[in-house]
């Protein structure tokens, strides 16, 4: 199966330690390595080095050489951001470039998997529906009413394949109140949109044709090309010219192809956050339900995230659900609770131009 890891975006949520140079998905965050490299490595079972695709922002390229030094990945350094939609379709040429006759999974490179046994199972199964036609996505089952996430709700009509049950799609949602969420719990209809979709090359493209014409004849322009020494300036030519858009709404919620979703319990987390993370690192909460990491001392505390790895010693007393996270050039307080919050700091930092700290 070849695969296409979207590895775009800037991690804000996780500032101060995401910066613009060396975003999340670059960053050691759940303690198994880099976010992108964990994700290939789990791909491993399922797709081969050479049947590995990299889409990530052109800043970011000699970081992901020197971490895939001596693998056969390929790698597509956008020249700008463009949002999923170009990314995707940008995979996909690349994938049938490659001679990839077959499904295609594209997915974040930022998240996390507790089974990986259980997600590449419902990968494969996935991957073997889409050669049939159609997109496939896995859909998370919810153990929460979760406000943070999309969401995706199936229909009654169900196909097996390969020990799990497929579900046509009836519809996408974004991220609901609280109520709303609680609701679609209840129903058992709904799943968590992970963003990984599953198809064809030719099914992908063929939508991106009919939906967003001018995606498609920029990335003709592209597959006319790659594999020249006229890719590159064609590359940046044709990405200039392009309109950012999400896959999801530029595609998914327009097609009249048929979508299905698997739905998979295999521990699923996005890492958006601090809290997620706090709530992932569970397993290392002290009797105070407190995580600390690095130079960090805590006395009273309860509930609280501290890291502290600038080299300096971080020492907290009385504290209750508190985030401090301190590195060389930056530190940040605030409530755990608000750390979805935390891209207003860097808008902020942003509007007063210090750009040295983004």
């Amino acid at each position: 199966m070849y695969t296409v890891i979207m590895t775009g975006g800037s991690g804000t949520r996780f500032w101060p330690v995401s910066r613009r140079h060396r975003p999340k998905q670059f960053i050691n965050i759940t303690g198994a390595g880099p976010m992108v490299v964990e994700t290939c490595d789990r791909l491993k079972p399922v797709a081969r080095d050479e049947e590995m695709i990299l889409v990530l922002g052109e800043q970011h390229l000699e970081e992901a050489k020197g971490l895939f030094s001596g693998r056969k990945v390929h790698m597509l350094a956008e020249p700008v951001g463009r949002n999923t939609a170009p990314c995707i379709g940008l995979g996909a040429i690349c994938a049938r470039h490659l001679g990839c006759n077959g499904s295609v999974a594209f997915l974040p490179a930022d998240h996390y998997i507790a089974n990986p046994d259980k997600f590449l199972n419902a990968l494969s199964a996935a991957g073997r529906l889409a050669e049939e036609g159609g997109i496939v996505t896995l859909g998370i089952v919810p153990s929460r009413p979760e406000t943070g996430y999309g969401y995706i709700r199936r229909t009654d009509t169900r196909s097996d394949i390969d020990g799990f049950t497929a579900y046509q799609v009836s519809g996408f949602y974004e991220k609901p109140d609280f109520n709303t969420a609680l609701g679609y719990l209840g129903t058992g209809e709904y799943y968590w949109n992970a963003g990984i979709f599953v198809a064809t090359a030719v099914t992908i493209l063929n939508e991106i044709k009919k939906l967003l014409p001018g995606l498609y004849s920029g990335l003709l322009r592209l597959e006319k090309v790659m594999g020249t020494d006229q890719f590159e300036a064609e590359f940046k030519s044709v990405y200039q010219g392009l309109t950012g858009i999400s896959f999801d709404y530029g595609i998914m919620e327009r097609t009249r192809e048929r979508i299905s979703v698997i739905p998979c319990e295999c521990g699923w987390s996005d890492v958006g956050s601090w809290a997620s993370l706090y709530e992932l690192k569970s397993g290392e909460y002290d009797a105070n339900k407190n995580m600390a990491e690095g130079q960090a001392l805590l006395i009273d505390c309860e509930g609280s995230l501290v890291s502290g790895n600038s080299g300096r010693l971080v020492a907290c007393l009385g504290l209750k659900d508190c985030l401090i996270v301190d590195t060389h050039d930056a530190v940040l307080v605030t409530r755990l609770d608000r750390s979805q919050e935390i891209r207003r700091i860097v808008d902020l930092l942003k509007q007063n131009k210090r750009d040295h700290l983004l």
